[in-house]
């Protein structure tokens, strides 16, 4: 038997458990793992030594792993409210840390230090927006953050339809 509610909420699970490997393999692997144009692995490490770049990536991911896990563990049977806690924490975490270390310079304010930084960082990545405040997100980032929004987008969906 079709029961549509049931069938929506998987692929909306599915979906968000999808998005989230997406998020962990991004932030584990995006400065070790040549993609080509997406990255410039030569400029990430000559701006930090491999051992804070290392500590830097896991305590990273860490949050995003545990709550991808988690996700997993309890696809199917529902989640628990912790893990929805969990899960907003972290992706409103990620909004407000993109928001201030990638948008507010972009589009409001300039920060020539962040401007500098991030121009030898991602020197010859692949960008499609225009530079404004000597910033220009690349592509792979915009990628990843379309794919935080649609994690919160997600979460509201899932939330509205637990609660209503």
């Amino acid at each position: 038997m079709f029961e549509p509610e049931i069938e929506m909420e998987t692929l909306l699970v599915s979906a968000l458990i999808a998005l989230q490997l997406f998020v962990v393999a991004f932030i584990a692997l995006h400065d070790w793992v040549p993609l080509g144009r997406l990255n410039n692995l030569a400029a990430v490490q000559a701006a930090d030594r491999p051992g804070k770049l290392f500590i830097v990536t896991l305590l990273s991911t860490l949050p995003f792993a545990v709550g991808f896990a988690a996700s997993v563990f309890y696809a199917g049977t529902g989640f628990p409210e912790w893990l929805m806690w969990w899960l907003w924490i972290s992706y409103g975490a990620a909004v407000y840390g993109m928001l201030h270390a990638w948008w507010v310079p972009y589009l409001l304010m300039a920060s020539p230090a962040r401007a500098a930084r991030y121009q030898a960082r991602f020197a010859g990545t692949h960008a499609f927006l225009p530079i404004r405040h000597g910033i220009r997100p690349d592509t792979l980032h915009c990628t990843l953050h379309f794919a935080i929004f649609t994690i919160l987008i997600l979460l509201g969906v899932l939330t509205v339809s637990a609660h209503g």
